[in-house]
C-alpha cells in the first residue's frame, strides 16, 4: 500500500517508469559521480581542512542535497559538492588570497543565503524562464560533449599537449585498454537494450580490471566523529568583511548558471521540459540546491551543486525523484564504506560519461540551423561548454550572443528585460572577473 502511494506521488505512471528502474537509476548516478567522495576531500584538505572530516561532510552534503531534490521537487538530479568551485575555493581564495578556510567556509554560506532568498523571491525562476528556447537543446548538446569530454580524458584517450593543447593518449596504457573494453561492453549492452546498461557495464568493467591485477585498494577508517573538524567551523564574520565581495559573487555566479545548465540539460534529456520549454516544479528545485550549499557550508564543504552526471542515472531510465533519492542513500553508506568504493577505477566510469554524451547529442536536431538568430548562440553555447571546461560559460557565450544578434537584427524590442538583465551580468562577469 504505502509503496503504491510512493508511486502516485513520484508520478510513476505518467514518467512510465518503476521501482527497479529507478534503483538501477539511482545506483548508476551514484557509482558514475562517487569520484566526488575521493578527489573533492583532496582539493580541500590542501587548505589545511581535516582529509577525514571532509570525506565525510562531502558524503553527508550529496545525500542531503540528492535526497531532498528527490522528495521535495522530485526530479533525477543529484546533488553534490561541485567541481571547479571546490578548486576556486581552495586555490583561489585560500591559497591565493591566503584567506583562512573558515572564511571561505562563511563566503560559501552567505552565497547559499542569497540563491535562496533569490529563489523565494522568484528571481531565480525568472532567470530560468528567460533563457531562450533555443538554447535549451544547446545547453543539453554542450554537456553531452563536456561529459563525453571528461569521459575520454578519464580513459586517458584524450590528454594534453603543449602545442595542440589535447591529443590522442598512448593506447598502450593498461587503463586505458580496460576503459576501451568498458567501452565497447556498454555499447554493446545498450545496443542489446540492456535497461541496466550502465550500471552493469560498470560492473563489468571493474571486475575485468581486479582480473588483470589494475584495481587499486587502498582501505582506511572514517566515521561520523572524525566530522567534527569542519562541523559548524565556517566564520560568517569575516565573510561579510567588504573585501569578500568578488568571491561571494563568484560562488554565487557559476553556482547559479552551472546549476541551471545542468537543470536544462539533465530535464531536456528526461524530457521533462514541456511544450512551452518550462520546468515543472523548478522553484522546488532552486530551493534544494540552495538549501544544500548551506548545509554543506555547515558541514563543511564548499558550494554544492547538480551533477551533470545525474544524465547518467538518467540515461538508465530515472524519471523521478526516487533515483536521487537511492543516490542519497548510498552516499551515506558510502560514510562507512569509502574503501570499497575506491576500487572502482576512472577507467569504468569513463565509459559511461562518453556513453552519456553520446545520446544527448540528439537534441541539436531540435535546433534551427538554417536561422542564424538561432543557430549562432547555440553553437556557441555548445562549443564553448567543452572547450572552457564550464557550463556556466557556454550558457553566458550564448546569452550574449542570443541578445545582441536580437538587437543588431532590429529585434530589440522583443527581448524581455530580464535576458538584458543577465546579459549586462554575463558583460560583467566577463569583464570584470574574468573565467572562474
Amino acid at each position: 500500500m504505502l509503496a503504491a502511494r510512493l508511486a502516485q506521488y513520484f508520478c510513476f505512471t505518467e514518467l512510465g517508469t518503476n521501482w527497479r528502474t529507478e534503483i538501477l537509476a539511482g545506483c548508476t548516478t551514484f557509482i558514475t559521480m562517487a569520484y566526488i567522495v575521493f578527489v573533492n576531500p583532496a582539493i580541500l584538505s590542501e587548505t589545511g581542512m581535516p582529509y577525514a572530516a571532509v570525506v565525510t561532510a562531502t558524503c553527508l552534503a550529496a545525500a542531503f542535497g540528492s535526497i531532498l531534490m528527490g522528495v521535495v521537487a522530485r526530479y533525477p538530479i543529484a546533488l553534490a559538492p561541485g567541481m571547479g568551485l571546490n578548486a576556486y575555493f581552495t586555490y583561489a581564495v585560500v591559497k591565493g588570497m591566503g584567506v583562512p578556510w573558515q572564511v571561505a567556509l562563511g563566503a560559501v554560506f552567505l552565497s547559499g543565503i542569497i540563491f535562496l532568498l533569490l529563489t523565494l523571491s522568484g528571481i531565480r525562476k525568472l532567470i530560468v524562464e528567460a533563457i531562450p528556447a533555443e538554447l535549451y537543446a544547446a545547453v543539453a548538446v554542450g554537456i553531452g560533449f563536456f561529459i563525453a569530454f571528461i569521459g575520454l580524458r578519464n580513459a586517458g584517450l584524450v590528454v594534453a599537449h603543449p602545442a595542440t593543447l589535447v591529443t590522442l593518449g598512448n593506447l598502450r596504457l593498461p587503463q586505458t585498454q580496460l576503459a576501451i573494453a568498458g567501452l565497447l561492453i556498454m555499447a554493446a549492452l545498450y545496443a542489446r537494450q540492456v535497461k541496466a546498461a550502465m550500471l552493469l557495464g560498470i560492473l563489468s568493467t571493474t571486475v575485468l580490471g581486479g582480473l588483470f591485477g589494475l584495481l587499486k585498494w587502498q582501505p582506511q577508517s572514517l566515521a561520523l566523529g572524525s566530522l567534527t573538524g569542519t562541523l559548524l567551523q565556517l566564520d560568517i564574520r569575516g565573510a561579510l568583511s567588504l573585501g569578500f565581495a568578488e568571491i561571494i559573487f563568484v560562488f554565487l555566479f557559476v553556482d547559479l548558471f552551472d546549476n541551471i545548465g545542468t537543470l536544462v540539460g539533465v530535464s531536456k534529456k528526461a524530457g521533462l521540459v514541456n511544450e512551452a520549454h518550462e520546468i515543472p516544479r523548478v522553484n522546488r528545485i532552486l530551493l534544494a540546491d540552495s538549501l544544500a550549499t548551506i548545509f554543506g557550508s555547515l558541514v563543511g564543504t564548499s558550494t554544492v551543486v547538480s551533477y551533470i552526471e545525474s544524465a547518467a542515472g538518467v540515461t538508465a531510465g530515472g524519471r523521478s525523484g526516487v533515483t536521487a533519492i537511492v543516490t542519497g542513500l548510498l552516499f551515506l553508506v558510502a560514510i562507512f564504506v569509502v574503501p570499497i568504493l575506491g576500487v572502482v577505477p576512472a577507467a569504468a566510469t569513463a565509459p559511461a560519461l562518453v556513453m552519456v554524451g553520446s545520446m544527448m547529442i540528439s537534441h541539436a536536431a531540435e535546433i534551427k540551423w538554417d536561422n542564424p538568430l538561432t543557430a549562432f548562440p547555440a553553437f556557441l553555447t555548445i562549443i564553448a561548454i567543452p572547450l572552457t571546461f564550464s557550463i556556466a560559460n557556454g550558457l553566458a557565450f550564448g546569452f550574449v550572443a542570443h541578445t545582441l544578434l536580437q538587437v543588431l537584427a532590429g529585434r530589440g524590442a522583443k527581448v524581455n528585460w530580464v535576458v538584458y538583465a543577465l546579459t549586462a551580468l554575463f558583460l560583467l562577469r566577463f569583464f570584470y572577473l574574468g573565467a572562474a
